[in-house]
């Protein structure tokens, strides 16, 4: 999984192999058969990957990090691989045949890692449909992979999702039932039942908040935003009231901006969270520690960060490389992917010193994890991939000396 890209991940044991009686040679068919028919276990080896993470203090999950909940979709052609289907594949930004897998991760302001992932299987593929026992939705999948990081021992702050999840009142509801904090984005013109003269949207309730310039807030509280190359910007953020939501209500509705005056749409949040407002009635009814406006912006600013550089790492690693068709063998192939993205994390994160604390405390914004120069250098004494260590040094400087963005980088336009 580490070799370079340009390579196809699954197919690299045939090159140079003589066409057609070479290629079924069983030397050259190893890896299929490893991830199509070797009699192995992925649920395993991920849940024995997620073990190391959580031993090692570098890597162990703190109450202050972020579950964020994610889902990848994949073009492929034809219909006779598993999970296939004409669906929405974010990535592209519109409606195709390809593979979507929902994943969650855990996060920081220092590094992340997946923790599980489970394809979708369209409607299609079940004897009744969407009526059948096996059918389950994406944000049904979600919701079962949120308590099952929660049942693995990984600690987090709250979870966190696009508006995809958090426009939807049942798997919020979900959530919250299995007592779980998030923070979720919505659509700036989702609708919401209302009084005729009172704001139906959140941009409506948005623009109902008092703000008079930086000098007169109003409304509004200024927030700091701290990236990881260390610059800093100013926020604004606010509670506003939206039908049943408000401030000291059972969700919060908060609104993040750079410009409280014109709420510039790509650079404006919507977020829908249960955490409670410190001070407020619900403080002291909840399980949950309250959590201030610089605190869920930051929650969902660690999303973010994910949004683009997960992506991008994933399919340096060929996330979407694999020439398999059975849903056993899709899985293995992406938990070979997120061993090898452990792997990276591994090889590039600074040995614990002798006497730090088994679960280190929560990192400070913006600190940089990578010491300059080559990661895991020097010769090795065993077999190994070639060249491993140097593109994982490749792949661990992608993920920890560039900026969290709001932008979303194109597969096209992936840094090398």
């Amino acid at each position: 999984m580490l070799a370079p890209r340009e390579r196809n991940k699954t197919l690299t044991c045939l090159a140079g192999a003589e066409p057609v009686a070479g290629a079924q040679h069983p030397a050259v068919q190893r890896l299929q058969f490893f991830l199509s028919e070797s009699p192995w276990e992925h649920e395993r080896i991920n849940a024995r990957r997620l073990e190391r993470l959580l031993d090692d203090p570098r890597t162990a999950p703190h109450a202050g990090g972020v579950l964020v909940i994610d889902d990848s979709g994949d073009r492929k052609n034809g219909t006779a691989t598993a999970n296939v289907g004409r669906q929405w594949l974010g990535r592209y930004g519109k409606t195709d045949n390809g593979v979507v897998t929902v994943t969650t991760l855990w996060a920081d302001e220092r590094l992340y890692y997946p923790l599980h992932a489970v394809p979708y299987t369209p409607a299609r593929h079940f004897p009744e449909g969407r009526s059948d026992p096996g059918f389950a939705t994406k944000l049904q999948i979600a919701a079962v992979l949120a308590r099952r990081a929660t049942q693995a021992g990984v600690h987090f702050r709250a979870v966190a999702a696009d508006c995809a999840y958090g426009d939807q009142d049942g798997f919020r509801g979900e959530l919250a039932g299995a007592g779980l904090p998030f923070v979720m984005a919505l659509k700036r013109r989702r609708g919401t039942w209302a009084y005729g003269p009172d704001a139906h949207t959140p941009i409506d309730a948005a623009r109902e908040l008092a703000w008079h310039g930086p000098d007169r807030t109003g409304d509004w509280t200024a927030v700091t935003r701290t990236f990881r190359d260390g610059h800093t910007t100013t926020w604004w953020a606010a509670d506003a009231s939206l039908g049943w939501w408000g401030p000291d209500g059972t969700t919060r509705l908060v609104v993040a901006t750079t410009d409280p005056d014109t709420l510039p749409e790509k650079s404006t949040w919507y977020l829908a969270t249960n955490l409670p407002r410190p001070g407020s009635p619900r403080e002291a009814d909840t399980a949950h520690p309250a959590a201030d406006l610089a605190e869920i912006v930051r929650i969902y600013g660690i999303r973010n960060w994910i949004e683009q550089s997960y992506r991008q790492v994933k399919d340096e690693l060929g996330w979407a490389d694999f020439q398999v068709r059975t849903d056993r063998a899709i899985r293995r192939h992406q938990t070979l992917v997120n061993c090898a993205f452990s792997f990276c994390w591994e090889a590039g994160l600074p040995p614990t010193p002798a006497n730090r604390p088994a679960r280190p405390a929560r990192p400070e914004r913006g600190h940089p994890i990578a010491p300059p120069g080559t990661l895991a250098p020097g010769p090795t004494h065993r077999p190994q991939l070639a060249d491993s260590h140097l593109h994982a040094a490749t792949l661990v400087e992608s993920l920890v000396q560039h900026a969290p963005t709001t932008t979303v980088t194109k597969p096209d336009q992936r840094s090398q």
